[in-house]
């Protein structure tokens, strides 16, 4: 009888006989193993997803008499097969830990009862749900009512915006995406437009880039098609470390078909350190690398051409009038913008040629000085193999090295993979950084193929889950974007705004059907569905920078926080946490008390002057709720309930239900200022038993058919005259059959190219690698026969193939052939960018904003001209202050760790693993310095220089030779390096590293560049 671990404890802990069944089958168990058989003893199995970063393991927890007693990787499950990282394994923490006696005792660190910090005050008091809700109630109504603004005056003439901008929401990556629904919709009730989430912070620039690119900006492939990889280049992430199981696809990848992997990264992370090829670059510039690497393809006629005619905008002749000036870094159609205080552009040059039927202009050899093909060969000419290493300090040989094995793939039969994660989206050319990765992919025809693609590498369980349901200012659910005053001041100019071709034209069904969500019975045709009493945005930034900068302003009276914190993960975070202190009120929702709940008890905080009410409310962790989970791959999985959440404590489906609740109540006794899209909000989630109906929740986002409830099978069914209802059109189809919801599926693939279509359900329309038109010839064959995706059935006259086909059923091959990239209005990847970024059409490498050089291909060009200073004297732009911060530093993840810490600097598993923070410096620095490893150093940088003073963090040195100096235009230059996971509160304590990083972002998303900025470190006496 052949047993694996699980099937082996199932039979030892499902007896009462114990050990002594070992001898029926004939097996010896080690008293580990008895041990641990015992304690899952007669338990029953619950899955779950792991909470932690974006792969979506799978995770079995064995509970008794409703107690988790056990928690280990599902080896059911098609991405971990059982296996789990260091963060995984330590689930069981988050509830429960071990005493010296080896007892099971509940984590002392959870939060289990509602408490309130009063004005002033120096300790919470214990408070009851009710009295909160309550409290909570009065406190957003007061503040609403008094900030509200109905109407705002645009060109001369009264609009109405409805919205407030004195309250502001964090959602949560933490939370499930049902949760993160029910979240942005309270919030747009209220009226906030500054809507936000940790994806600000971590993959907002992905987004951008790769929506401008192809359309969306999603992971095109999954992880495990990884395997399907011939060539990976890991830039600007470290897989090793902070996607630790995904790491053995790309292992598998290498055993199975010999496949080779190239790191590019500022430190030999365990990534490179395993790596065929490594190329060391100073931080800040990723896309000189990725320039170079398009310069090579080009220059070395590398790319695969069929795919480049047929499949991107290569052909397309751009307006004669564009133009580039390399002196300054300026693109034709540049001003100065007071209101961005940047340099903006008038895109009209940025546009195609046309003939006299609207039709676009092309050349299909791909000729015409003016098609984009030409354009980018001139553009890309300068970014030589010599001068990328003079800007980046790389080994000219590994340049070459890496270039010829990447573009290796450039061929019919080949895959390569691109994966990034933080180390490429957090700078203030971030949206460039990950388009430049599209155009990689785009020019070697890596699109759409078994084993390619632009695999961004997201941080959070449901990073991808928050942005697909709408917690982000610009975005509503499905990435539809939110009314504006100024171009959409009712639903018909809103519908105006629909892009003339591509996917999106269906955009007026989605909208209508979400208005239908919001509303219900309230939405008609006779007031636009409710489409006034969505807030409407300003025209201005409202996201995470510039919300805590109104913060400090005094602007923002309330913020409700959850399962957030910020006061770890923001930018210049000794600013932000100066700018709660102006807050009237705060609710925090989370596991812990966080750094960002107790602010007012950080370094430098003097409590008795605060005077901001905090609502600390206990939640629920991953395995004590129920709900999805959508991993970077796109795949909806299922995350069953385990057990309940200790004490007092809620799930956050039951605390935003009794939320929103009481507001309304208070609104429907009282009135108040505008009170309609709160007491017209379609809100009724209720179960029978007191506890929210989840599948109330799912049967919205989701959609149905508003004649009899019926659930529409997919986006599809959706319509824009009112009968439909759908919270995500992106998710129609996730929960269609309310017996046997897709979201649950559980079924491997046994055969195929490991898309595991059965298992979960992925968006769109469960499509496991988007863009796959392009795994095809223009005749519908596969590129490459032994890992087909997709290809025409002849006979048939249809798609078929081990994916569902990225275009629509109803689309002959020809139209299909001419529309690869359906979400883009020309149907094709975008090579050249238009209007839909606002500092280049073409990837252009600018330096960081705060950098130790000038730069060399442009003389002139200071950091993304577009990029909006937010703060004056905020960064480092003098001779003097460079030799005052003469170290460049970048910040990084460890995989004991969890992003701000919140969480697992609570787990004593993996504080005993890595138990405090540290700076990584060279060993040739180090000596300069007089620094010994594990001596203290006090770490500087501009943003703590405050009041004439120099303030610093203080951290251990860890002197290594994983990031040895780079030599940048002839000059030797130290790099140091820094995790960012601790803060003031909970069981591991330390600084917090972000305290040091600026406030100035990429110029689409304002994601703040941590990635790259400038320090002084010096040793402690």
């Amino acid at each position: 009888m052949d047993l694996n671990r699980r099937g082996f404890f199932k039979v030892v802990g499902g007896t009462a006989l114990g050990a002594a069944s070992l001898a029926s089958v004939g097996a010896v168990a080690s008293s580990r193993g008895q041990r641990e058989a015992l304690r899952i003893a007669y338990s029953k199995e619950v899955q779950t997803i792991c909470t932690f970063c974006g792969v979506g393991c799978g995770i079995i927890c064995h509970v008794r008499d409703g107690i988790m007693v056990n928690a280990e990787g599902d080896p059911g499950h098609p991405v971990n097969e059982g296996t789990l990282c260091s963060k995984g394994a330590s689930t069981f923490n988050l509830a429960y830990l071990f005493d010296r006696r080896g007892q099971q005792k509940p984590n002392p660190n959870r939060l289990t009862k509602p408490l309130y910090r009063p004005k002033g005050a120096t300790e919470y008091r214990e408070v009851t749900w009710d009295w909160a809700f309550t409290e909570i109630a009065k406190r957003i109504k007061d503040t609403r009512d008094r900030t509200f603004q109905p109407t705002a005056t645009v060109e001369g003439k009264p609009v109405t915006v409805n919205r407030t901008e004195a309250i502001t929401w964090l959602g949560s990556a933490f939370c499930t995406g049902e949760e993160n629904y029910l979240f942005q919709k309270i919030a747009r009730s209220i009226g906030m437009i500054s809507v936000e989430h940790c994806a600000r912070l971590c993959h907002s620039s992905t987004v951008a880039g790769l929506a401008a690119t192809f359309g969306r900006g999603v992971m095109t492939n999954h992880w495990v098609d990884f395997q399907n990889a011939d060539v990976f280049i890991n830039i600007g992430g470290n897989t090793a470390e902070c996607h630790p199981i995904s790491m053995r696809w790309i292992e598998k990848a290498r055993e199975k078909k010999g496949a080779k992997l190239i790191a590019v990264d500022p430190r030999l992370s365990r990534t490179a350190a395993v790596a065929d090829v490594y190329v060391q670059i100073r931080p800040g510039t990723n896309l000189v690398y990725l320039c170079g690497l398009i310069h090579h393809i080009l220059d070395n006629d590398r790319c695969h051409k069929e795919y480049v005619v047929h499949y991107t905008n290569a052909s397309h002749l751009i307006h004669p009038d564009f133009g580039f000036d390399e002196e300054t870094g300026l693109f034709s159609g540049a001003f100065d913008d007071p209101v961005r205080n940047c340099t903006s552009y008038d895109q009209s040059t940025w546009t195609y040629q046309r003939d006299e039927e609207g039709k676009i202009r092309k050349d299909p050899t791909l000729q015409d000085p003016n098609c984009v093909f030409q354009l980018m060969k001139k553009h890309y000419r300068n970014y030589t193999i010599e001068n990328v290493s003079s800007m980046t300090g790389a080994d000219p040989v590994a340049l070459r090295e890496s270039y010829d094995l990447f573009s290796s793939t450039g061929a019919p039969g080949k895959a390569g993979s691109l994966l990034y994660a933080m180390g490429m989206t957090q700078f203030t050319h971030g949206a460039q950084n990950t388009r430049s990765c599209g155009v990689v992919q785009l020019l070697l025809g890596n699109l759409g193929i078994a084993g390619g693609g632009v695999n961004a590498q997201r941080g959070q369980a449901n990073v991808q889950g928050a942005c697909d349901t709408g917690v982000l200012y610009h975005i509503l659910p499905g990435y539809i974007p939110p009314p504006n005053q100024n171009v959409s001041p009712t639903l018909a100019a809103y519908n105006a705004t629909t892009p003339p071709s591509g996917w999106w034209i269906h955009r007026p069904k989605y909208i209508v059907s979400l208005l239908k969500a919001f509303y219900g019975e309230n939405a008609t045709t006779d007031n636009e569905f409710g489409y006034q009493w969505l807030p409407k945005l300003d025209g201005l930034d409202q996201s995470h920078i510039p919300m805590f900068k109104a913060m400090s302003e005094g602007k923002v009276e309330g913020l409700i926080c959850w399962a957030d914190n910020p006061m770890v993960s923001g930018p210049s975070a000794l600013h932000e946490r100066q700018a709660m202190a102006k807050l009237k009120w705060l609710v925090s929702v989370d596991l812990f008390e966080t750094e960002t709940a107790a602010f007012w008890k950080g370094p430098t905080m003097k409590p008795a002057e605060i005077d901001t009410e905090v609502f600390v409310l206990p939640g629920a962790s991953g395995y004590e709720r129920e709900g999805t989970k959508t991993n970077s791959g796109r795949w909806v999985q299922w995350t069953y309930k385990a057990q309940d959440p200790p004490g007092m404590a809620k799930s956050d489906l039951w605390i935003v239900n009794e939320m929103f609740k009481k507001l309304r109540s208070l609104y429907a006794a009282q009135g108040g200022t505008v009170p309609e899209p709160i007491t017209k909000m379609a809100w009724d989630y209720d179960g029978a038993d007191g506890q929210v109906d989840i599948v109330k929740v799912c049967s919205e986002i989701n959609g149905y058919n508003v004649a009899d409830g019926s659930l529409v099978p997919g986006f599809g069914a959706l319509k824009d005259d009112g009968s439909t209802v759908c919270g995500s059109w992106i998710y129609s189809g996730y929960y269609n059959d309310l017996e046997a919801p897709p979201t649950k599926r559980r079924v491997r693939e046994k055969e195929g190219i490991g898309a595991h279509k059965d298992w979960s359900f992925s968006w769109p329309a469960n499509r496991r690698i988007v863009y796959n038109r392009g795994s095809a010839d223009p005749s519908g064959r596969p590129y490459n026969p032994e890992l087909p995706v997709i290809w025409w059935d002849t006979v048939q006259n249809r798609w078929t193939g081990n994916d569902v086909p990225d275009i629509p059923g109803t689309w002959d091959l020809q139209k299909s052939t001419e529309n690869p990239f359906i979400m883009l209005p020309e149907g094709v990847g975008r090579l050249f960018c238009l209007n839909a970024l606002r500092d280049a059409p073409l990837p252009t490498h600018f330096e960081p904003a705060d950098s130790p050089v000038q730069h060399l291909l442009y003389p002139k060009a200071p950091f993304n001209p577009a990029s909006q200073r937010f703060y004056e004297d905020h960064l480092v732009e003098t001779d003097e202050e460079r030799a005052r911060y003469p170290y460049m530093i970048t910040t990084f993840r460890l995989v004991e760790h969890y992003q701000s810490g919140a969480v697992t600097r609570n787990l004593p598993w993996l504080n005993e693993l890595m138990p405090g923070l540290f700076i990584e410096i060279s060993t040739e620095l180090a000596a300069d310095l007089g620094i010994q490893n594990g001596e203290k150093v006090f770490v500087e940088s501009k943003r703590l220089y405050q009041d004439g003073k120099q303030g610093g963090i203080e951290a251990v040195a860890c002197v290594t030779n994983r990031i040895p100096p780079v030599t940048i235009q002839g000059k030797r230059r130290h790099i140091v390096a820094m995790p960012y996971h601790w803060g003031y509160m909970g069981m591991s304590k330390g600084a917090v590293a972000n305290e040091l990083s600026p406030s100035v972002g990429d110029p689409n998303t304002a994601i703040p560049e941590y990635k790259a900025f400038l320090c002084n470190v010096r040793k402690i006496g």
